[in-house]
Order: C-alpha cells, then sequence, then structure tokens
C-alpha cells in the first residue's frame, strides 16, 4: 500500500473558527487530483478551488467520522480508513485524495493525503485511504 502523509489546508482553521464545519455530523468525502493539478495549502479553500480527475466508477467517497470529541482544550475528530475501489473501469491517475465538507454550503476543503506520484486504481483493484493511522487527523488544540 502506497503511503501517504496528511495535509490540512490553511481555509480550514479560518472554517472552524467562523462555524462552517461540524466535524461531529457534516458529512465528509473525498475529491481525487492529479500531480498536475496540485492542491495548494494555502490558497484552496472549497471544492470549486479545485481541478478533479473526472472518476464515477468508484465506490463510496463518503467518509465515517467515528469519534468526535475534546478532552482538556484538545478536539480530535478520528476518520475512518475508507478503501476505494475501481468498478466498470478504471479510475485515472491521481496524487491526492482530498477531504471536503460536503454538508457546507461551498464544498469547503479540510485537507488532503498525498501519495508522493500519481496512482491508478486498474478495474477491479482497490485502494485504501488510511486516515485512522494517525490517531485522529483533524486535531486543533486551543490553549
Amino acid at each position: 500500500m502506497p503511503s501517504s502523509t496528511f495535509t490540512v489546508f490553511h481555509a480550514f482553521v479560518e472554517d472552524v473558527m467562523e462555524g462552517v464545519h461540524n466535524l461531529g455530523s457534516d458529512t465528509l468525502t473525498v475529491a481525487l487530483c492529479a500531480a498536475a493539478n496540485a492542491p495548494s495549502q494555502s490558497s484552496d479553500g472549497q471544492l470549486s478551488d479545485l481541478t478533479q480527475i473526472s472518476y464515477t466508477n468508484a465506490s463510496s467517497r463518503v467518509l465515517t467520522v467515528s469519534a468526535s470529541s475534546h478532552t482538556s482544550g484538545l478536539y480530535k475528530a478520528i476518520i475512518n480508513d475508507l478503501t476505494l475501489t475501481a468498478s466498470g473501469g478504471s479510475i485515472a491517475a491521481f496524487r491526492y485524495a482530498v477531504v471536503y465538507n460536503d454538508t457546507a454550503t461551498n464544498d469547503e476543503l479540510i485537507g488532503y493525503l498525498d501519495y508522493g506520484s500519481d496512482l491508478t486504481i486498474a478495474d477491479g483493484e482497490s485502494l485504501l485511504l488510511d486516515f485512522s493511522a494517525t490517531n485522529g487527523i483533524l486535531q486543533n488544540s486551543i490553549a
């Protein structure tokens, strides 16, 4: 399985403070972008800022937040891993799996997994998007 790192968009921090996200109940979804259309951590803020690859032949892209809580000023949202499976054709080359809030008005961006180079998922193959390995990828501490 290819490894990845998770990067949070700068706009996400402002959006959290201004009440755009409710990570305990909103629908989080994945969009895929090729290396040639890399997301910008500093300037992208909503789904319309991205150039996604076209793919309709994938399993569900909706994420599940399995836990959402805070302890001593540290908020943590745990996202379950998601297996993307190509069915009825391949999923074109992509490098980034972008998490966005599908409930928010403008499909605001949260962060992305970077696989380091473009990947293709052939028809019938799967790729595990590993979110839980980081034990709560969405964390914010206010002290």
